[in-house]
């Protein structure tokens, strides 16, 4: 479906929305207040695709981290934006510390942790003149699980003075309680001043049919761009599918701007999960060409399945880490490639002719060698013990012959 047309907002040198691509961003998990260990994760996260990244700015500490965090980055020759993510304190940090705010490409506030009662429009007012003040676009995040009680209240009362066949589900609630937050404040800060193309919303929810229809709903009432995300999505598997779950269904039907897969990252794993995982579901959609891809069958009793699993594996990897390497080589278009490693010869020659370079077992029993297509055209038959790196020569000089500039 056509990709609803939004305000583009400019984050740094990154836009958001309007003619822009649908953009990956992530979040680091170091102590902010620890510069060269947060310097280190927002360049692996950069450089494994990442095109924003957010930190978290807690305390006054983590405040007059920030433009050390600014200036150590531009110094490495890392020029992605930067993001505070600030919450409860964040009109006091940005006003104590106007460093701070110069030092970041984007304030993120959540309308729910600003204040209570009677502080919490002031507070909110604060943050926003900081912005304005400074010239920086702001992402009002409401989620779920940190929501302004004051609007859920209001709707629940008006919701029980309902007839039985109009009332809604507490889910029902949640969602219009979400949508009617982000609204408000979208024009609370327009009120104070922020100019409408300095604005990012989202509204994030941890169950997956929730997050769908908020964000649907948000989509009718704002032509903002959206930040989609099912928040506190997990660990492993688990995070990665009720991720794509989400995420998929709205960019099929044109919502969203810009993503991130909120994955809990297990302690010996590496934070660029979370940014794999986004650069898939955009790849697979069709809406970007990331990184070359491997098609690779599933593997069956027809199948060596050793043989067959270490090169479908060894393959991927080889590919995702070249990838920055051939960026930097200046080939164009490469992303775009499709390479194929198949187990045996039901589907593996008719895929690896399909596929830009293709890699065909014979199946069980056989010698490990293989047949290679290239553009649909069988080349050689590799074998021995130095198959895969064969292969791998096969896929550079293909790289040089077809997407050098």
């Amino acid at each position: 479906m056509k990709r609803k047309k939004t305000v583009e907002v400019m984050v740094g040198n990154v836009g958001i929305g309007g003619n822009n691509p649908v953009r990956i961003q992530s979040m680091t998990n170091t102590p902010t207040l620890d510069i060269d260990v947060t310097v280190s994760q927002i360049i692996e996260l950069y450089e494994a695709g990442s095109e924003l990244v957010r930190f978290t700015v807690k305390d006054e500490a983590d405040a007059q981290a920030v433009p050390h965090i600014r200036d150590k980055l531009r110094l490495q020759g890392c020029d992605v934006p930067i993001i505070g993510d600030f919450h409860y304190n964040g009109h006091k940090l940005l006003t104590m510390y106007p460093g701070c705010a110069q030092a970041l490409d984007k304030l993120r506030i959540n309308p729910g942790n600003v204040g209570f009662g009677e502080h919490h429009d002031l507070n909110f007012e604060t943050f926003i003149q900081q912005a304005i003040r400074y010239d920086k676009p702001v992402r009002i995040g409401v989620n779920f699980g940190s929501m302004d009680k004051r609007v859920f209240n209001k709707l629940l009362e008006e919701n029980v003075k309902k007839h039985n066949s109009e009332k809604k589900t507490s889910e029902q609630i949640s969602v219009d309680a979400m949508v009617v937050s982000a609204i408000a404040s979208v024009k609370m800060a327009e009120k104070i001043g922020l100019p409408h193309n300095k604005t990012i919303l989202s509204v994030k929810v941890s169950r997956v049919p929730e997050m769908i229809e908020a964000n649907r709903l948000l989509s009718e009432h704002t032509d903002l761009p959206l930040h989609l995300g099912v928040t506190e999505a997990g660990m492993g598997i688990k995070g990665a599918v009720a991720s794509t779950a989400g995420l998929s269904v709205l960019l099929y039907e044109g919502i969203g701007d810009t993503i991130r897969t909120s994955l809990t990252p297990s302690p010996k794993s590496s934070r660029t999960e979370e940014v794999i995982v986004c650069q898939q579901v955009l790849q697979f959609l069709g809406k970007r060409n990331l990184f070359p891809t491997v098609t690779s069958c599933p593997g069956c009793g027809r199948t060596t399945s050793k043989v067959f699993q270490e090169i479908a594996e060894e393959i991927t990897i080889y590919l995702r880490e070249q990838t920055p390497i051939w960026r930097k080589k200046s080939y164009k278009g490469f992303e775009g490639m499709v390479v194929a490693v198949m187990g045996c010869i039901v589907n593996g020659p008719g895929e690896s002719r399909e596929a830009n370079i293709g890699l065909s077992l014979p199946g069980t029993g056989e010698n490990p060698s293989a047949l290679v297509f290239v553009d649909g055209v069988k080349i050689k038959t590799l074998s021995g013990p130095s198959l895969i790196d064969n292969f791998k020569k096969m896929i550079e000089e293909y790289m040089e012959t077809n997407f050098l500039a």
